[in-house]
């Protein structure tokens, strides 16, 4: 009997079970038919978080960062990165948290970027200020 794990579609939100040996087969969500891991940090806001994060049974890190934010513009290209690398194993979504300020006093957000890592919907890490692609990884697969 395989073993399935559940994985949220970045596009629809719809919850798919994956077969694990199948994750790193570029699979596709069987609602919308998009591929459920693009490479890209998935973009959460206050509608979507809890699903996102809760459902998941991949563990989700999630970049609490803002607009104005230098810090934060600094490290998207770093997490960006991070995100290609360790698809299908991790998942990296962003939460800016001037649009989304619910979930980000949810979890008392006090500086950013901020990046915290959630193992279905529960928070396991919390590591704050810009890090690089390097340290993005090594700090996710530390904590996965």
């Amino acid at each position: 009997m395989s073993n399935k794990k559940h994985v949220v579609c970045p596009h629809c939100m719809a919850v798919n079970r994956i077969p694990a040996e199948r994750l790193g087969d570029n699979p596709k969500c069987g609602k919308c038919k998009k591929p459920l891991f693009t490479g890209h940090p998935v973009e959460l806001n206050d509608q979507t978080f809890a699903k996102f994060v809760s459902k998941n049974d991949i563990p989700v890190v999630v970049d609490f960062w803002a607009e104005w934010c230098g810090p934060c513009k600094m490290m998207a290209p770093a997490f960006a990165e991070a995100s290609a690398q360790l698809a299908p194993n991790v998942i990296l979504a962003k939460l800016n948290t001037e649009v989304a300020q619910q979930t980000a006093a949810q979890f008392g957000i006090r500086s950013i970027p901020s990046i915290i890592m959630f193992k279905q919907g529960k928070e396991v890490a919390r590591q704050a200020g810009a890090l690089n692609t390097q340290q993005i990884i090594q700090w996710a697969q530390a904590n996965a």
